[in-house]
């Protein structure tokens, strides 16, 4: 027997709604579920530098878990990579499917990693008219930027530099034999090598041993100079 006509209109009619129903409700959840498009870019753009600023397993993975920001699962397949750069790698490529929440709340992890909430804020939220965010004026003053680092300075910013020490301080014009001495010297402690480099730096170069010139460095290295002015801050803090 021949359904008829109208009897198969109706179907398709039907059909019709509830597949446009299903697609109206999946791309609600899709874009409910999806961190914003500008924090999304913010992540990418500064990937390789947060790669190698942060420790993620201490801190920032455990609050996303206790926030409800990652799931179990996806803390072990964090904490399963080989490297803590690879870590911070893997937390980059879960985040943007976290929700709109997700970035706020990875701000919030960052509390022992002030110069790089620092840098992300600034680029999320840069001064209306002001300078372009990175740019040194943004930041530090101009008395600083021509002032040479103390001894308490230095030694925080060299505790700041982690694995990019060696390409700031050859950008800073020291030898591969010059580092070849402070690697040897604190072959278990990158931070007293760094440090050993920057005092050598500051011994050699004098009054031209200034802020700013530490800061091209560090933008050459692609290190965001907020760090510096972090390290700068807290040494003050501390004296």
């Amino acid at each position: 027997m021949v359904p008829h006509p109208l009897f198969l209109v109706g179907h398709i009619t039907t059909a019709r709604l509830a597949f446009s129903n299903l697609a109206c409700n999946f791309t609600k959840t899709f874009v409910k579920d999806t961190m914003e498009k500008r924090h999304k870019e913010i992540l990418r753009k500064h990937r390789l530098w947060l790669s190698e600023q942060l420790l993620v397993s201490e801190t920032i993975v455990p609050f996303l878990y206790q926030e409800d920001i990652l799931t179990l699962a996806q803390v072990e397949a964090i904490e399963s990579q080989e490297s803590s750069k690879h870590r911070v790698l893997k937390l980059l490529d879960i985040l943007p499917s976290r929700g709109p929440r997700a970035f706020d709340a990875f701000l919030q992890s960052l509390h022992d990693f002030i110069w790089v909430r620092g840098a992300l804020q600034r680029d999320l939220d840069p001064l209306p008219g002001g300078p372009a965010p990175g740019t040194t004026d943004d930041y530090i003053s101009d008395d600083i930027l021509h002032k040479v680092p103390t001894d308490r300075e230095l030694s925080r910013i060299a505790s700041l530099l982690g694995a990019q020490w060696e390409s700031v301080l050859l950008d800073l014009e020291l030898t591969t034999e010059d580092l070849y001495r402070c690697r040897a010297d604190h072959q278990l402690d990158t931070h007293g090598a760094a440090l050993e480099g920057l005092t050598q730096w500051r011994r050699a170069k004098g009054k031209r041993a200034t802020v700013k010139r530490l800061i091209k460095s560090l933008e050459a290295a692609e290190i965001h100079p907020s760090m510096l002015q972090d390290a700068l801050r807290c040494s003050k803090c501390s004296v």
